[in-house]
């Protein structure tokens, strides 16, 4: 056995995938599992996918199914997201906690190195467990990220102020909606925008039934400001340092053409192949995503990159 991961029989969605949860330290981590066919102990190794803010594991529902057969598919829901725990009360969600979480995942539930698959948020959290363990993953697949949104040295203060400033207010519990399907036509029309079909996809995982309706599931402190953020030149330092074998696929209706540090950071992950793909910045969920899938299963099974 490759991954150590409890079952969940008694909990189900639609759209395939095993519920299951992953324990560690000090909160617990739930997904979803596609397992490969057979028990063929030479199977590849196992890809874990890792999704973007406000997301959770059903991200990955038409994406995961195509990678699946002979390796062994998972996919997380970030602390705060989907069915995973909240952080305890007085701490916040900072990007080097999610690291520290998919660290930790990663060596004590997988006695291998695994790939990575992952999108936006989750391609910076990868990206950065990649560079600090490159033991425990083997190859690296970042769908429309390229690390942390990054701020200038004198801004630090005021973005710690307006941090801290939100966080002494704290949160209210959200808007109250009569049904999924309009949680979903709002999640749609959202920052990043998506079908109505995919928003259906991705946001019951994210939602809770109530008194009256349904309200985000979702920790209504990831909505906070952060109160640490990298500059630029760490960040590019901490390229520098990625040795892992990486896929960049950048989505031509995506957030990264527009980014003006990209130039810099691609030239600065040494072992970084770089692909464009059709659709927008969900473009492993929403659209034609052949041409994603195809390009990820062609990198994992490149052998020619050991």
């Amino acid at each position: 056995m490759n991954h150590k991961a409890t079952p969940v029989p008694d909990v189900s969605e639609t759209g395939g995938g095993q519920e299951i949860r992953w324990p560690l330290r000090h909160l617990t981590l739930a997904g979803l599992h596609w397992p490969r066919a057979g028990a063929d102990a030479s199977a590849p190794a196992p890809v874990v996918m890792v999704h973007g803010w406000l997301d959770n594991a059903r991200t990955f529902a038409r994406l995961a199914p195509e990678l699946a057969g002979t390796r062994d598919v998972f996919a997380i829901d970030m602390a705060g997201h989907g069915h995973s725990d909240h952080r305890p009360a007085g701490q916040s969600y900072l990007l080097v906690d999610y690291v520290a979480d998919l660290a930790e995942l990663l060596a004590s539930h997988f006695d291998e190195p695994v790939d990575l698959v992952s999108h936006s948020l989750g391609g910076t959290v990868s990206l950065l467990c990649a560079a600090a363990f490159p033991e425990r993953v083997r190859r690296l697949v970042m769908i429309d990220s390229l690390g942390p949104i990054t701020r200038p040295p004198e801004q630090v203060l005021g973005q710690l102020r307006s941090a801290l400033i939100k966080r002494e207010q704290g949160s209210s519990p959200g808007p109250l909606y009569p049904s999924q399907q309009q949680a979903a036509r709002v999640r749609a029309g959202g920052l990043s925008p998506l079908s109505q079909q995919a928003a259906e996809e991705l946001v019951p995982r994210n939602l809770v039934a109530v008194d009256g309706g349904y309200r985000w599931r979702t920790d209504p402190r990831l909505r906070h400001p952060s109160s640490m953020q990298f500059d630029e030149q760490q960040v590019l330092a901490m390229l520098a340092e990625v040795n892992t074998p990486a896929l960049l696929l950048v989505a031509e209706r995506g957030l990264l053409p527009a980014r003006p540090e990209m130039t810099r950071r691609l030239e600065a992950i040494r072992s970084l192949r770089q692909v464009s793909v059709p659709g927008g910045h969900h473009c492993h969920l929403d659209g034609e995503i052949a041409p994603v899938s195809q390009h990820i299963k062609e990198f994992l099974d490149d052998d020619s990159q050991n």
